[in-house]
């Protein structure tokens, strides 16, 4: 497979599934379904889709300031303003091109802060260990929580507790196998691999070294406190949702999270699983599809709003650099 076709289906795969699931959410829909979802969408209390918003601008903003003390050690410092935009400018190009949007996020700190390309792509990557890290925290916090009801759910679907721990003991075992051959393999994929798992320790590890490390501890947690918040006061939006309990809200929003990683921007895929998980306590499809459609728009619309003018506003602001 050559290189033009490879970054084709990079470019056009997740776009071409989001659209798919679009049409086939539509498709499995009854037209008087279709008409409650769009009802439901339509009287969405703007209050809190409004506080939803609000919320996820605080998180970006401690984000922002979060990226200082990585840039710190390396002698560079970022304005916040600027760097508010930046991340807002990558969220915005994910939309379209995936994973196009941390190299623009390092670019433009290049271009107006002066951070050479290579050390301010290191701290995004950094930035994303640490999601990923916290990330696996939430999903075994909430495993914990909502045990009984999961595994009552599985067992529902025919899944029993033998047969997961079975799954779960040969996850295990095939974990411990691969990192075996990868550790010995010298073959070209597994040495980027390693290559790979080794920046990301380093990554995680130049944490304990910077200056402000309680201070990045505390941003990371409110962000990630910020990110369950816009996503649990949308259940105010859709009348049958609002008497989940926060952790019932929390399988919801890592099934959202995964969504997100799936197609640009979770298209088509994150209704879809948010309202799968939500099902698991007995809300009905068309409410789990109208809540995750209210919580995909509202923030899709943030961040294409905000994102567009920050690509207008940056170069106004920076033009004497």
């Amino acid at each position: 497979m050559n290189q033009q076709l490879k970054k084709a289906l990079k470019l056009f795969l997740p776009i071409g599934l989001g659209l798919f699931l679009v049409w086939y959410s539509y498709y499995m829909t009854s037209p008087e379904d279709r008409r409650q979802i769009i009802k439901y969408i339509r009287e969405a209390n703007l209050f809190w889709v409004g506080i939803s918003i609000l919320i996820a601008i605080l998180s970006h903003i401690s984000r922002a300031i979060r990226w200082n003390y990585l840039l710190k050690p390396m002698g560079y410092r970022s304005s916040i303003i600027n760097s508010v935009q930046f991340i807002l400018i990558g969220y915005f190009a994910n939309l379209g091109i995936p994973r196009s949007g941390e190299v623009l996020r390092a670019t433009a700190l290049s271009t107006y802060e002066g951070v050479p390309f290579q050390k301010g792509f290191g701290t995004i990557v950094t930035e994303r260990v640490i999601d990923v890290i916290m990330l696996l925290l939430l999903i075994i916090i909430t495993l914990f929580l909502q045990t009984d009801n999961l595994l009552r759910f599985l067992d529902g679907r025919g899944v029993s507790l033998a047969a997961m721990l079975v799954l779960l003991a040969l996850g295990i075992l095939g974990l411990f196998l691969f990192l075996a051959f990868l550790r010995r393999s010298t073959h070209r994929l597994a040495l980027k691999l390693k290559n790979f798992i080794k920046g990301l320790l380093e990554g995680v590890m130049s944490i304990f070294k910077m200056e402000k490390k309680w201070l990045f501890l505390c941003h990371t947690i409110f962000i990630w406190i910020a990110y369950i918040g816009m996503f649990w006061v949308i259940k105010y939006t859709v009348p049958e949702t609002r008497s989940l309990a926060l952790d019932e809200i929390m399988v919801g929003f890592i099934a959202g999270a995964f969504a997100m990683s799936t197609t640009n921007g979770g298209i088509g895929i994150y209704p879809i699983a948010v309202s799968s998980s939500l099902a698991i306590y007995g809300i009905s499809d068309v409410s789990g599809d109208a809540f995750g459609w209210i919580m995909w728009i509202s923030q899709t619309f943030m961040v294409v709003f905000f994102g567009a003018i920050s690509f207008l506003v940056l170069p106004l602001l920076n033009r004497n650099r």
